[in-house]
C-alpha cells in the first residue's frame, strides 16, 4: 500500500515537471518577442486628397497582403502608404478589405513581399496581471517595444477592453499587443476618459472575427465605413490628441510692400498659441501647422513639437519657421496675421502625472 502510495506521488510530481516544462517551452523572452513582431509591424502615413500628410500610425500583418490597425488611423484619409520598420521602401494602400467601425477596428490591404505574419491569440483567457508586450510608432518613432501588464478588463455595454500599464500613444495605436508567447492578444488604441492618460488595446478575439469578412479591397477614396452602432470607445472619451488645440498664428514682422521698402525684414519666422483645455497638466506636443493659399490649396506643412509643460486650463506660445514666401502668399501687405487659411492637427501630447 505505501508502495503504490509512493508511486503515485512520483507519477504526480512527474506529470507536473512536464507540464511546466511545456509551459515554460512556449513561452518566448522579450528579445525573441520583439525581433518577431517588429518584423512584422509597420508604420502607416494616411494623406489627403492633396498629399498632405493627415495622421500616422501603426499595424500589422495579420496574413499575407493584409494589415490590421484601428479605423481612426485611416478615417478621413484619400491615400496612404506603409513602411516596414527600420527600412525606407514605402508601400501603397491598396484598400480596404474588412472593417468593424463598433470596434475601431480595419483591415488593409498592403503588398510586402515575404512580410511576416503575427499569430493571434485567444483573448479570452487574459487575466489581471498578465504580462504584455506592446509594439508600435509613438510620435513615428519607428519600432518601439515597450512592456507592461494588463491592469484591467473592462465591459464596454456588451464588449471587453483591454487596459493595460505599457504606454500608448497615437503614433502606437493599430499596432500589436503581445502576450508571453508572442501572440496578438490585443489591438493598441490611445484614448483617455475625463483627463486620466489610460492605455487601452481591443480584444484580439474581435479581429480574429473580422478576418472572416475580408473581401476584395476598397480604394480608400471610395470606402466609407458605415457605423452600425455606438463605438466600442465611445464610452471611454476620444483619441488623446483631443484636449489641446492650436490657433492665433502671427508672423513676427509684418508683410511689407515689395515697391520701395525692399529692405524691410521678411523672415517666415511666426508664433502660435498651444491651448491645454484639460484639468491636467500637459507636454510633450507634437503637431502639424498646414498652410492653404487663397484658392484653399495646402502650400507648405511646418512640424512642431512643444516639450511643455502647459499648466491645465491655460496656453503657450511657441515659434517656428517657414519658407518666406509662404508669408508671402498667404498675408496682406502690412499686416502680421494670414488672411487664407491656417490648421493646426494635434496628433500627440503626453498628460503628466
Amino acid at each position: 500500500m505505501e508502495h503504490n502510495k509512493k508511486s503515485f506521488l512520483y507519477f504526480i510530481g512527474l506529470m507536473l515537471l512536464i507540464f511546466c516544462g511545456i509551459t515554460a517551452a512556449n513561452a518566448q523572452s522579450p528579445q525573441q518577442i520583439a525581433k518577431k513582431a517588429l518584423a512584422s509591424t509597420v508604420l502607416l502615413v494616411m494623406e489627403d486628397a492633396n498629399g498632405q500628410p493627415l495622421s500616422f500610425g501603426s499595424g500589422f500583418f495579420v496574413k499575407n497582403g493584409q494589415v490590421a490597425t484601428n479605423l481612426h488611423v485611416v478615417k478621413g484619409a484619400s491615400r496612404g502608404y506603409a513602411k516596414l520598420v527600420s527600412q525606407k521602401t514605402k508601400y501603397d494602400i491598396e484598400g480596404i478589405t474588412a472593417t468593424d467601425a463598433a470596434r475601431d477596428l480595419i483591415i488593409l490591404k498592403i503588398s510586402v513581399p515575404g512580410a511576416q505574419v503575427i499569430p493571434l491569440g485567444n483573448s479570452d483567457v487574459v487575466q489581471v496581471g498578465m504580462p504584455i508586450y506592446a509594439v508600435g510608432n509613438p510620435r513615428g518613432l519607428e519600432g518601439t517595444f515597450s512592456q507592461g501588464i494588463i491592469s484591467s478588463i473592462r465591459k464596454v455595454g456588451m464588449d471587453k477592453i483591454l487596459q493595460l500599464t505599457a504606454p500608448i500613444s497615437p503614433g502606437s495605436s493599430g499596432g500589436p499587443v503581445l502576450n508571453n508567447k508572442g501572440q496578438v492578444i490585443g489591438v493598441s488604441v490611445a484614448t483617455f476618459r475625463g483627463g486620466q492618460n489610460l492605455n487601452f488595446a481591443i480584444p484580439s478575439n474581435y479581429l480574429t472575427a473580422l478576418m472572416r469578412q475580408i473581401g476584395p479591397a476598397k480604394p480608400l477614396s471610395q470606402a466609407k465605413p458605415i457605423e452600425s452602432r455606438r463605438s466600442i470607445l465611445a464610452d471611454l472619451g476620444g483619441p488623446s490628441v483631443e484636449g489641446v488645440s492650436g490657433g492665433k498664428l502671427t508672423w513676427k514682422y509684418p508683410l511689407f510692400p515689395s515697391v520701395g521698402n525692399s529692405t524691410a525684414p521678411i523672415s517666415g519666422d511666426y508664433s502660435f498659441s498651444f491651448q491645454n483645455h484639460l484639468r491636467e497638466n500637459v507636454r510633450n506636443i507634437y503637431c502639424f501647422v498646414i498652410f492653404y493659399d487663397t484658392q484653399g490649396d495646402p502650400i507648405e506643412v511646418d512640424v512642431v513639437l512643444l516639450s511643455g509643460p502647459i499648466p491645465a486650463g491655460l496656453a503657450k506660445r511657441i515659434t517656428s519657421e517657414v519658407d518666406e514666401s509662404v508669408q508671402e502668399l498667404t498675408t496682406r501687405v502690412n499686416s502680421k496675421t494670414p488672411y487664407t487659411k491656417v490648421e493646426f492637427r494635434i496628433l500627440d501630447f503626453e498628460i503628466m502625472e
